[in-house]
């Protein structure tokens, strides 16, 4: 059988994968030897390449079984185009029609900012830190604020769609791909505030030649790597049928892109049940790889002895608040693309009602973990914690404070706990103040504490500059912007995954129901 590019193009790209992966794992057992020969801590080097290396080999082996089961076999020449029907093409519509001219003008707004973020970080990177609002001792700032809320949002995506596929709910079908995309795209952007934070780039290099892995920064970059590379393939491998009718409509320049992502999807059975059985896997590995995550993250304070940080709760904490802004950040999305592409049938008030329905127990969540954690401090009085709880309840942080509880509790609640969570309005409603809020108790956990940190010296104070301001407003633009140019790529509604609901759920579900229902009496 004679070959295409495409085939070589993909295997060449899965030894290079196989390459790395493998290469994780001795990366570790360098590292472990060389603080070993330094007698230097080399334990902690072994036991997260216990866990990271295996995990980058699944990763990489899930991948080989589909090039193995879809691309080796080949696509046979006179294979007829995958099927289209005509409900679906609404779907393809972003991608096959021209632009509207709206999107053209959000996408050059979005492209603005994003340039704007650009040239602030060529200004920080030409004059250094001093052009932020960042030094001694407040070293983290906007940054590293950002960093841990678009982590959390990430969780909107793998989490939440994992564990709906896990459970079988069948009405996940139609959003799981707007929350993957986020995932990917989100944390990314959470990533490069580490870089920003760094000042200058090349002091990445360090993580990697002189890292110590006793530290949960060392602990986190892993965690975050394997999060990424995870959340990556877990997108894709739902989007291998749909790329393939992509394919099979598509007649410009991208066909050829489409050929070679879709490895010469054609659809038969047992292609579908080796697809969905990796999807399966890949489902429950990226939960505990997402727990495992954010509550890295939340070691990173925790794990220091500064007043209002060294908690025990931040933990379970960290990851509640990621869900939480997780689940608003998915309807505000959802809400977005219902309305600029006409998605109504697809994106039905079912979904904004029950994960306006996930988002009220989150709400009551959050509040209940951040009740315990300021009782907690007010009943211990310690002097240097007391000084920054009542900087936050009373003091210079109170505005942010009390409009955190207003925006992520009493707003999302009051809505929520009302008929409007039966209404798409009142679920965005609700959503839009949560993102707001969250980003403020981000930046109330990382600046306050910092300001007045257990030092033997006056703390100092902390105002962003133009350019933190600037960078934030970029991440943002930047992700939105991604995030457009995804839809007019690849269909934001899983086509796949919604025809084998139509086909099948129906049937799955009333089985399902048998299995545990007593049978009817007659």
């Amino acid at each position: 059988m004679k070959r295409s590019w495409t085939f070589y193009v993909q295997f060449a790209v899965l030894c290079a994968f196989s390459a790395f992966a493998i290469s994780v794992g001795f990366w570790f057992i360098w590292r472990a030897l060389q603080l070993r020969s330094l007698h230097d801590m080399w334990q902690p080097a072994v036991a997260i390449g216990i866990v990271e290396a295996p995990l980058f080999l699944v990763f990489a082996g899930i991948l080989w079984k589909l090039f193995l089961t879809i691309a080796v076999p080949g696509r046979p020449a006179d294979a007829p185009p995958m099927e289209l029907r005509p409900g679906e093409r609404v779907l393809l519509e972003p991608i096959l029609n021209r632009p509207h001219p709206r999107t053209l003008m959000t996408a050059g707004a979005l492209l603005t900012v994003s340039l704007w973020g650009v040239f602030a970080w060529g200004w920080q990177l030409y004059h250094g830190l001093q052009v932020t609002g960042l030094g001694s001792p407040v070293f983290w700032g906007f940054y590293i604020t950002n960093f841990v809320f678009f982590i959390g949002i990430s969780h909107a995506g793998t989490l939440i769609s994992a564990i709906l596929r896990i459970a079988s709910a069948e009405w996940r079908r139609a959003i799981t791909r707007s929350a993957e995309v986020i995932t990917v795209l989100v944390i990314l952007f959470g990533a490069g505030n580490i870089i920003l934070d760094l000042g200058r780039p090349d002091r990445m290099l360090n993580v990697f030649f002189n890292g110590r892995l006793e530290s949960p920064l060392l602990w986190d970059v892993c965690s975050i790597t394997g999060y990424i590379t995870g959340s990556m393939i877990y997108l894709y491998l739902p989007l291998i049928p749909d790329i393939a009718i992509l394919r099979d409509h598509v007649h410009d320049w991208r066909r050829g892109l489409y050929d070679l992502l879709s490895l010469g999807w054609t659809g038969t059975p047992h292609q579908v049940h080796v697809l969905e059985s990796c999807i399966g896997i890949m489902a429950l590995i990226v939960i505990p790889v997402a727990v495992s995550v954010h509550t890295v993250v939340s070691y990173v304070f925790s794990m220091t002895i500064q007043p209002m940080w060294h908690s025990a709760i931040f933990g379970p904490y960290f990851v509640v608040g990621a869900i939480f802004s997780g689940i608003a950040a998915l309807i505000i999305a959802m809400a977005i693309l219902r309305w600029a592409y006409g998605l109504g049938d697809y994106l039905r008030p079912i979904h904004f009602q029950n994960l306006g329905a996930l988002l009220l127990v989150m709400c009551c969540l959050w509040l209940y973990f951040t009740f315990c954690e300021f009782i907690t401090t007010w009943y211990g009085a310690a002097p240097d914690d007391m000084v920054i709880f009542w900087s936050k309840l009373t003091g210079a942080y109170a505005p942010y404070f009390w409009t955190m509880i207003a925006t992520c509790f009493v707003i999302p609640f009051t809505v929520l706990a009302s008929p409007l969570r039966k209404t798409v309005a009142g679920v965005v409603i609700a959503s839009v103040p949560i993102c707001v809020g969250m980003w403020l108790e981000r930046f109330l956990i990382v600046v306050p504490t910092l300001v007045r940190p257990r030092l033997p010296y006056l703390g100092g104070h902390y105002t962003p500059s133009w350019v933190e301001v600037s960078l934030l407003a970029a991440c943002f633009a930047g992700f939105s912007l991604l995030y457009v140019l995804f839809t007019r790529f690849f269909p934001i509604v899983s086509i796949w995954e919604v025809r084998e609901g139509q086909e099948h759920a129906v049937a799955e579900v009333s089985k399902r129901v048998e299995s545990y229902l007593p049978a009817a009496q007659v």
